[in-house]
């Protein structure tokens, strides 16, 4: 709390909760179905809005794929698909706020969503998004990089040539164990550093630390729980990518809806819900003190 004079009017600043360090709960195996459940739920009451708004991965995951140094697309179907639960916390923060909103009582509308984009911690929501992004493309970059040392630069052309070579050869076998070892590393990198970290930005409007902090804290509490979530998310993001993206315009949005109310379980409420400060109450000036108001420093005390 802090407090400050002017013209004999004592303004207190309110003290902030939101910024305190958030505690952390122990959470089983199944919170994570029952957080599914509710993200289903969420789906289903605001699908054209979650549709909206997943349909740009798709077109995200066509077009990264067709500029990778010009190379088909095989190769790099599984990484992108891998690399979406990299940059899907951030991606979803209008999916989390629908869901703030309907957890809150409201009907959201599809406009709703945009909403977070004057949200107090937008500038750290974006500076969280864009450290995801950098991890994005380093993993992009070192699956490439597996790909090349198992296959050289001969691109692959057709479906079942590419399964063929990766299947039944020693090199195939190496690009497989290789691949998923090094992508398992990137993944539970994101997952310590933002499993709940975009749904507390949004919800108390804290710092990048902060969020980050608290997203290890949940890990650290709840290690089993939160490597059986990071293979659940892995494994929805990779069977809703395998006809052409199309099944990731479900599967983010539920998984983006259940993020939230994971969120909910592991992090504790605030005991005072946030509400953005009101400014310090201005001075009163007086017509009668025209012009000397304009030149403060000729007033005496």
């Amino acid at each position: 709390m802090s407090i400050s004079h002017s013209d004999n009017v004592i303004y207190v600043a309110p003290y902030r909760p939101h910024q305190a360090t958030p505690r952390v709960r122990h959470i089983a195996f199944s919170d994570l179905t029952e957080s599914l459940r509710l993200g289903w739920d969420d789906f289903k009451a605001m699908p054209t809005h979650a549709i909206m708004l997943a349909l740009i991965y798709p077109v995200i995951g066509v077009v990264l794929a067709r500029l990778t140094l010009g190379y088909s697309v095989l190769p790099l179907l599984f990484p992108l698909a891998a690399g979406f639960a990299l940059l899907g916390p951030f991606a979803a923060i209008g999916l989390y706020e629908l869901s703030r909103r309907r957890e809150a009582g409201e009907t959201p509308r599809a406009t709703d969503a945009l909403q977070v984009l004057s949200s107090p911690s937008i500038g750290a929501m974006l500076g969280l998004g864009l450290l995801l992004m950098v991890l994005f493309v380093v993993w992009i970059a070192t699956a490439q990089a597996i790909y090349v040392s198992a296959f050289g630069y001969e691109p692959a052309v057709r479906i079942p040539d590419f399964l063929g070579k990766i299947l039944t050869t020693r090199q195939g076998w190496f690009l497989i164990l290789a691949g998923c070892g090094v992508g398992l590393l990137f993944a539970m990198l994101a997952l310590v550093l933002s499993v709940v970290s975009f749904p507390l930005l949004l919800d108390r409007h804290g710092t990048v630390p902060q969020a980050i902090l608290t997203s290890m804290k949940v890990v650290a509490e709840n290690p089993a729980v939160m490597a059986a979530w990071g293979l659940i998310v892995a494994g929805l993001l990779v069977a809703g990518s395998l006809p052409c993206f199309v099944g990731l315009a479900v599967v983010i949005p539920v998984l983006g809806h259940a993020t939230w109310h994971l969120y909910r379980k592991t992090v504790e409420p605030l005991p005072v819900p946030y509400q953005s400060e009101g400014k310090a109450p201005r001075a009163k000036r007086f017509a009668a003190d025209f012009p000397v108001n304009l030149f403060p420093w000729l007033k005496r005390d």
